[in-house]
C-alpha cells in the first residue's frame, strides 16, 4: 500500500475509535451543547422583548432571535470542541499515546481522528441548536442555495480551526481538567463578541476587544448569509482567522506530538 493509502486506513481507523468513544460516553457532548441550547433559551425568552425592542423590533421577540441565532450557532462549535481538549488530554495522560507511537501506524492518524471526529461532533451539535432555534421560531426565509452552502462550509471551517486549537491544549495539558480549563475561552470569546449585542451598542472601550477577536467576523458573515445583512470585509476576516487558526493549532499540535513523553 502506498504511504497516502495507509494514512487514510489509520487515520479511519482512529476516527472511528473516537466516535465510539463518544457514542459510549456520550455525556461530555451533552453537557458541552447544553451550554449554547440553555443560552439561547435564556436570552431569547428571558431578555428577548428589552434585546428585540432595542434592536428596534418593538416587544416582538423574532427580531433578536434573528440576531442571536447565528452567534449561538458558532457558540456552539467552540463549546463542543472542548471534548477534543479533553478527550487528546486524556489519552495522553493514560499512556495510548505513547503506545500509538511504538504501533506500525501513521504517526498523522491519531491527531487526525480526533479533529476529523470533532468537527463531525461540531456539525452535529450546530444542526441539533439550529433545530431547537427554528422551534423557538428563526427564520432564514431569504437565503439562496449557495449561501446555505458558504454557511455551511464556513461552518465547518470554523470548526476545524478550532479543533486544531483544542487538539493543542489537549496535547500540553497535564490532565483533563486542565484541559477543559485551558478550552474555557472557546466558550468565553463569543460572550464578548457581536453574538447578543451590536458592537456599536457596547462602551467605546469595550468595542476593540469585541471587534479584534475571530468569532465577531465569523458571526458577521453567517448572519449575513442567513440573514441578508452586510458583509462586508467581515467574509474575508472569518476566512483569515480560520485559516491563521487551523494553521498555528496544526502545527502546534503536530510540534507537541512529536516530542518525547514525558
Amino acid at each position: 500500500m502506498s504511504t497516502l493509502s495507509l494514512a487514510v486506513r489509520d487515520s479511519a481507523t482512529m476516527l472511528r475509535r473516537n466516535l465510539l468513544h463518544a457514542r459510549r460516553y456520550p455525556s461530555l457532548t451533552l453537557n458541552l451543547l447544553l451550554t449554547p441550547v440553555m443560552l439561547l433559551l435564556l436570552f431569547v425568552y428571558i431578555f428577548g422583548g428589552v434585546m428585540s425592542a432595542g434592536l428596534g423590533g418593538g416587544a416582538d421577540r423574532s427580531a433578536y432571535i434573528a440576531y442571536v441565532v447565528p452567534g449561538i450557532l458558532l457558540m456552539t462549535i467552540g463549546s463542543t470542541v472542548i471534548g477534543a481538549a479533553v478527550s487528546v488530554s486524556t489519552d495522553m495522560s493514560e499512556g495510548i499515546i505513547a503506545r500509538f507511537r511504538t504501533m506500525n501506524i501513521h504517526r498523522g492518524s491519531v491527531l487526525i481522528g480526533h479533529v476529523i471526529g470533532s468537527v463531525l461532533q461540531s456539525v452535529a451539535s450546530v444542526v441539533l441548536v439550529g433545530i431547537v432555534a427554528v422551534a423557538i421560531g428563526f427564520r432564514s426565509t431569504d437565503a439562496t442555495v449557495l449561501e446555505w452552502l458558504a454557511a455551511f462550509g464556513l461552518i465547518v471551517l470554523f470548526a476545524l480551526a478550532l479543533t486544531w486549537i483544542a487538539v493543542g491544549m489537549g496535547m500540553v495539558s497535564p490532565n483533563a481538567e486542565a484541559a477543559s480549563n485551558s478550552a474555557m475561552p472557546l466558550i468565553l470569546l463569543p460572550l464578548i463578541s457581536s453574538a447578543f449585542t451590536p458592537i456599536d451598542a457596547m462602551p467605546g472601550w469595550f468595542q476593540p476587544i469585541a471587534q479584534y477577536q475571530p468569532f465577531t467576523p465569523a458571526i458577521e458573515t453567517l448572519r449575513g448569509l442567513l440573514l441578508g445583512t452586510e458583509i462586508g470585509h467581515n467574509g474575508w476576516l472569518a476566512l483569515a482567522w480560520s485559516v491563521a487558526l487551523a494553521v498555528l493549532g496544526y502545527r502546534w499540535s503536530t510540534a507537541s506530538f512529536k516530542r518525547d513523553p514525558k
